[in-house]
């Protein structure tokens, strides 16, 4: 037969076990209910960050820029500058039949060729610049 000394001790024992069990039962559910919102919370944020992206590309999609087409360049003294009127021709360093250089806010990002559309100049783009390209002019 069991001494009370025993009988209190299993006891304690039992106890502590169980007290052990329920506590690892808690934090089971716990870290469920954890996981459970993280989903949900991280689908949110999914969801958000896509028309966050879609509401950055309209926002930025009405801002003007400068398109220019540029037929050649040439450096000139201010003396021939001056000395220019009705009539005078100005040598540029393109070539008859190169293509033009399309520029964005001073950025070359294409290259055409001259079209006339209803007595009007266009540009038809022949070469797109890449990304890759872009990035390394702007290095040198």
């Amino acid at each position: 037969m069991a001494t009370d000394s025993e009988t209190t001790t299993e006891t304690s024992i039992e106890d502590d076990w169980g007290a052990a069990m329920a506590e690892q039962a808690e934090s089971t559910s716990v870290l469920q209910a954890k996981t459970e919102s993280a989903q949900v919370f991280s689908e949110f944020s999914d969801k958000n960050r896509l028309t966050d992206t879609q509401n950055d590309i309209d926002f930025i999609l009405d801002i003007p820029v400068q398109l220019t087409v540029e037929l050649g360049r040439t450096k000139i003294a201010i003396k021939n500058l001056l000395q220019l009127a009705q009539g005078s021709v100005v040598e540029l360093d393109g070539l008859a039949g190169e293509p033009m250089d399309v520029l964005v806010n001073g950025c070359l990002i294409a290259q055409g060729e001259v079209v006339v559309v209803n007595d009007k100049f266009g540009i038809r783009l022949t070469d797109i610049i890449t990304p890759a390209e872009r990035i390394r002019k702007l290095n040198k």
